[in-house]
């Protein structure tokens, strides 16, 4: 973490903080609108700075966050949790989010594939019966 950043491009920001594997996702995240600065839609070489508040959608969950640090480079995962700080609104919205999709059932658990002889000679037993 350098501490003598100004601004940092968002998608390097974002990749530096881990929210994305490389780059290129990063970008394509902004590029794809799910990334906004202060509430406004912005360009992967739009500058972040120190208190700007970064909202970000991956998937079905959303975070709020506000930059507490400034990084180029990317570091281990405790030093990228320093560059950012959560709001508890987003904190708890996105743990809710977790816990329905755990709940939710899987329409095809219940499928397992084609039927076997067995199943077959089940299933026209049931049907001459």
């Amino acid at each position: 973490m350098a501490s003598e950043l100004s601004a940092v491009r968002i998608d390097k920001w974002l990749w530096a903080a881990r929210f994305f594997k490389t780059r290129s996702l990063a970008t394509e995240a902004v590029d794809g609108g799910r990334v906004q600065i202060n509430g406004l839609r912005v360009k992967p070489a739009k500058d972040v700075k120190c208190g700007d508040r970064v909202e970000l959608s991956i998937g079905d969950l959303h975070w709020e966050l506000s930059v507490e640090g400034l990084s180029e480079k990317r570091g281990p995962a405790p030093e990228a949790r320093k560059l950012y700080a959560e709001t508890e609104a987003s904190q708890a919205r996105r743990q809710k989010a977790i816990e329905d999709r755990h709940l939710r059932v899987e329409p095809a658990d219940e499928i397992h594939g084609r039927p076997t002889k067995r199943d077959r000679r089940t299933m026209d037993r049931w049907r001459q019966g």
